[in-house]
């Protein structure tokens, strides 16, 4: 354990040195955010501020993965493949908001498309490769379920559905950023308990990056996680449950970026159907922004609930 703590803290400190470096360069070339016209209007003052953020933590792991292993298991080039893969369609996201100078980057059925693609491709290679399989564990039951040919499309609904989940929720500063922190601490110790450990070791890397990542991005933000770092983190997630066969355990450890999607689908039917809101705003951090809630202590307050949910976490595996 000493050793995969001993890479995190690696990583830490490339994510500090690699900020350093990074946000100057988005300052010069004003690569910087557009804020959406019908968000908080605290917001605003947020305008120019340095996005593509992701790309620390992204160039961090794997920096660090390089530095560490020769030669991956199948865990970890898809942990890292998914990081990249997922990142990239943020990235292309990003660099269109740039280029059009406002809050639309791609479309929302490009999105989509791009994400759904992505998401067959690693499907379909989970489902044909004998290592991963076609079964999932199932929390507090602790029995292993074969979905047989339900397995693909269940993965690809998975992928899209925790992409969306962490991007929606990336609207505070560090708030993304300290709940996948606490929840990739959570995949490292249940990587290590489960004999997992090379994956152990990518887990505590992007712990550390994401640490590091903080150091600029926590209120008031220096520089914005943006579509890049949040589709890569929500893609990464769920890659890293799914080579756990611990897809379903998202549902608890990452129940703030459930709840979050939950809230916008909930509005959007709502108001379809009846006109009416059900939220002041969603997703649903920006309810509690215009209840008079300071973004640190929504972050602190869905921070603590993770830490309660990763606990939980913990005692439905218990045994495994």
């Amino acid at each position: 354990m000493e050793v995969i703590i001993f890479y995190g803290i690696i990583g830490f400190f490339i994510s500090l040195l690699l900020g350093k470096l990074l946000i100057p360069v988005l300052h010069k070339y004003k690569l910087g955010q557009y804020i959406r016209e019908d968000g908080p209007k605290s917001h605003k003052k947020k305008a120019g501020t340095p996005t593509f953020g992701g790309l620390i933590f992204i160039f961090t792991t794997i920096i660090t993965m390089l530095f560490i292993f020769k030669k991956y298991n199948i865990e970890v080039k898809l942990s890292l493949y998914a990081l990249i893969v997922f990142g990239f369609i943020g990235l292309l996201d990003d660099g269109l908001k740039i280029l059009h100078k406002n809050n639309e980057g791609l479309t929302s059925l490009q999105k989509l498309l791009l994400l759904i693609a992505a998401s067959c491709f690693f499907a379909l290679y989970c489902y044909i490769n004998p290592y991963i399989g076609k079964e999932i564990i199932v929390p507090f039951k602790k029995s292993l379920w074969n979905m047989k040919l339900l397995y693909i499309p269940f993965i690809v609904f998975y992928y899209v559905s925790a992409t969306n989940a962490v991007n929606l929720t990336d609207g505070l500063d560090g708030l993304v950023g300290s709940i996948s922190l606490l929840v990739m601490t959570f995949f490292t110790l249940i990587a290590f308990s489960l004999g997992h450990y090379s994956l152990s070791i990518f887990c505590s890397v992007m712990v550390g990056a994401l640490l590091g990542f903080l150091k600029f991005n926590h209120y008031p933000a220096k520089i914005i996680m943006g579509d890049t770092g949040a589709l890569a983190l929500g893609g990464t997630m769920a890659t890293i449950t799914i080579m756990l066969k611990l897809p379903l355990i998202f549902i608890i450890v990452g129940g703030i970026f459930v709840t979050e999607i939950l809230s916008v689908a909930i509005q959007i039917t709502a108001f379809k159907l009846t006109g009416k809101r059900v939220f002041k705003m969603a997703p649903l951090h920006h309810s509690f922004e215009l209840c008079g809630w300071h973004e640190v202590k929504i972050v602190a307050i869905f921070s603590i609930i993770t830490v309660i949910l990763c606990l939980i976490g913990f005692i439905s595996l218990a045994g495994l």
